[in-house]
């Protein structure tokens, strides 16, 4: 994995065989990221996408193996307990062009993948909501 900052944005390649939210996960540390924005196109070999069902606040995941496009990944980059936290959602096509989206817990670079980070001034921390099952924006 490679970056570089330009001011308030910060240019990113994840290489071949690197897990693409350990390694934006480290470029947020480096640079102090705490909140931001993120968007991304590449190529992955496997993912893991999934959805929540509101009513039992679990995620039905599926992964995906082979080769599929990001078309593209994008999420927020928030802090959880003061350690980035990122909420990324994909949308991957395979060679068929059959598409697959949701909410992204794993995702392995089969090529090579190109992000952009948006770094928003600030901290926005998230805590976590019973009711909801997830982890909300506390402001």
């Amino acid at each position: 994995m490679k970056h570089q900052r330009f001011k308030d944005k910060v240019v990113v390649r994840i290489d071949k065989g690197e897990d693409i939210i350990t390694s934006l996960k480290a470029v947020c540390k480096e640079q102090q990221i705490k909140t931001g924005s993120i968007l991304g196109i590449g190529a992955v070999g496997k993912i893991t996408i999934g959805l929540l069902n509101p009513n039992t606040k679990q995620y039905h995941s599926r992964e995906l193996v082979g080769d599929h496009e990001l078309a593209p990944i994008a999420g927020n980059i928030t802090t959880k307990n003061g350690e980035p936290y990122l909420h990324l959602h994909a949308n991957v096509c395979n060679a068929d062009q059959t598409s697959f989206g949701g909410h992204v817990s794993a995702a392995v670079v089969s090529v090579t993948c190109e992000i952009i980070i948006d770094v928003i001034e600030g901290t926005i921390e998230r805590t976590y909501d019973s009711d909801m099952g997830i982890n909300l924006f506390e402001f």
